[in-house]
């Protein structure tokens, strides 16, 4: 419990000390943080996360059977003495 304590204040003051020290305006950053939480709402961010988490995975799955495939030959190759 204190863990999630002092992960919730740590980025509450992440916060503020980002914003403080921010490179733009406040209005700027009213208007930016504004758009975004539009974003967050209307959903197009979350289906851009999950397509590209999807790509990924499908990556990381093809990358994975060929590296299987590959180490499965070469202990094949190792074991019959081939190396």
């Amino acid at each position: 419990m204190k863990f999630f304590v002092g992960l919730l204040l740590g980025m509450g003051v992440g916060v503020a000390v980002g914003l403080l020290i921010a490179p733009q305006s406040g209005e700027a950053t009213r208007t930016q943080l504004s758009e975004q939480g539009i974003l967050l709402r209307s959903g197009t961010f979350n289906d851009e996360i999950r397509a590209r988490a999807n790509e990924a995975l499908a990556q990381g799955r093809e990358l994975y059977a060929r590296t299987k495939v590959e180490l499965a030959d070469r202990y094949q190759k190792a074991r019959s003495g081939d190396l």
